[in-house]
């Protein structure tokens, strides 16, 4: 089952892209059918003979397979896409035709075309992100509804509205002569923004860290960054973000799943290669005057990433950070960050006192991370019945096993001081 959805992260959103550069983007419910056919069949064959020695490749080839037998049988009462109708009328053109948008490089332009098609004007900025996260990203209902703290219903009801906009666009969108790709650049960096955070501290009830979420926001980033119009110091600063977070990704768990906070993990686990890349990206993302949200929260993860030690950690630079992020995107996780920086130099009451001055704070009333916090800084504090009390609380807004067991042992731990 692991297997079955890291491939269907990985592989549904380029067969999808492929396939709707052949169906057109106004045949996209019969490009989904297709799909899911193909994963069907592989999750039916291979449970009898065994996953195959390239299980990517056995998709594609199922997935052209399903292709091929759909145009076969829809072409006489479908329209196609425009630039491809032709090819697809004869029979010596066809199986041509659709292996040709599965070679690498058409699978990484129609990705590219996909996700800007999906960031269409006369969508909201929610609705072109849950495109994304749906079509190029295998996002189920529950995983969009958890990224945007909405209902399952709200989600199911926007993403059929947002579908039938796509579909009466007529066309994909032009990467290349488009004059408003400019406009439609910062809700693409958005998704890729949520996919990733999903991946590294989601909501998912299965599992606390996605790793395989996390790599798929970077190579999404990635083509982003080999398409010069989109390679922005934003998107940069994005890349560099990811990376920077990443690089941590070994140390986020114990041999036993367990989660550690960074002051537990060991830094000499951290992947210095992505390190290194995420540096790298930061710096080439400040070529430019301008400075987003993007850069304020790499700049942040650098400065954790340059020191030795919790001990050695340049607070004072990351409050200030957080400070600036705060004027750019008032947010209560963002001011709960920061109170937790405050508290890290200036003792547990200053950081309980900037926790009790944030703004909105009842839409963090189910975040565990917010009582952890509280309780964190009532143990420092000596106030251990408190601490108790808040930790508790955290303990029932666990999202999944990792983070109950994280709030368990804060608790033994608490309990013993």
């Amino acid at each position: 089952m692991e297997l079955a959805d890291h491939l269907f992260r990985h592989e549904a959103g380029r067969i999808t892209a492929a396939l709707t550069k052949v169906f057109g983007i106004h045949n996209l419910d019969l490009v989904e059918d297709v799909v899911q056919e193909a994963f069907c069949q592989a999750l039916a064959t291979w449970a009898f003979r065994g996953v195959p020695e390239n299980p990517s490749a056995w998709l594609m080839t199922a997935a052209k397979h399903k292709a091929l037998d759909a145009l076969r049988r829809k072409r006489t009462i479908r329209i196609f896409a425009a630039e491809m109708g032709r090819l697809l009328e004869s029979e010596w053109t066809l199986a041509p035709t659709v292996a040709e948008v599965f070679e690498p490089a058409a699978l990484r332009d129609e990705q590219l075309r996909m996700m800007f098609s999906c960031c269409h004007p006369n969508l909201p900025e929610e609705s072109q992100v849950g495109l994304i996260l749906h079509i190029l990203c295998g996002f189920s209902v529950d995983e969009i509804a958890a990224a945007f703290v909405a209902t399952h219903t709200a989600i199911e009801k926007r993403l059929p509205r947002a579908k039938k906009v796509l579909a009466e666009s007529g066309a994909l969108f032009d990467v290349t002569a488009a004059a408003d790709f400019s406009i439609r650049l910062p809700a693409v960096q958005r998704a890729l923004y949520l996919l990733f955070n999903e991946g590294y501290h989601g909501a998912s009830p299965e599992s606390a860290v996605r790793a395989d979420l996390c790599v798929e926001a970077i190579r999404l980033c990635t083509l982003l960054l080999e398409h010069p119009p989109a390679a922005t110091p934003a998107t940069c600063a994005l890349a560099a973000l990811m990376n920077l977070h990443a690089a941590r990704l070994p140390a986020r768990l114990d041999a036993q799943g367990n989660l550690l906070t960074l002051l537990e993990q060991d830094r000499c686990a951290w992947d210095q290669e992505r390190l290194s890349e995420g540096l790298r990206l930061l710096e080439l993302s400040a070529r430019e005057q301008q400075i987003t949200t993007y850069h304020l929260q790499a700049a942040i993860a650098a400065v954790h990433a340059q020191a030795s030690s919790q001990q050695f950690t340049d607070w004072a630079a990351i409050i200030a950070l957080y400070d600036a992020l705060l004027t750019l995107e008032p947010s209560p996780i963002i001011a709960l960050n920061r109170a937790i920086a405050i508290g890290q130099i200036h003792g547990p009451d200053a950081g309980l006192q900037a926790i009790g001055n944030i703004a909105g704070p009842e839409r963090l009333a189910t975040y565990p991370f917010f009582h952890a916090a509280i309780g964190e800084f009532e143990s420092r504090r000596g106030n251990h019945a408190a601490a108790q009390e808040h930790f508790a609380t955290a303990l029932q807004c666990a999202r999944n096993v990792a983070e109950r067991q994280f709030f368990e042992r804060r608790i033994a731990g608490n309990e013993s001081s």
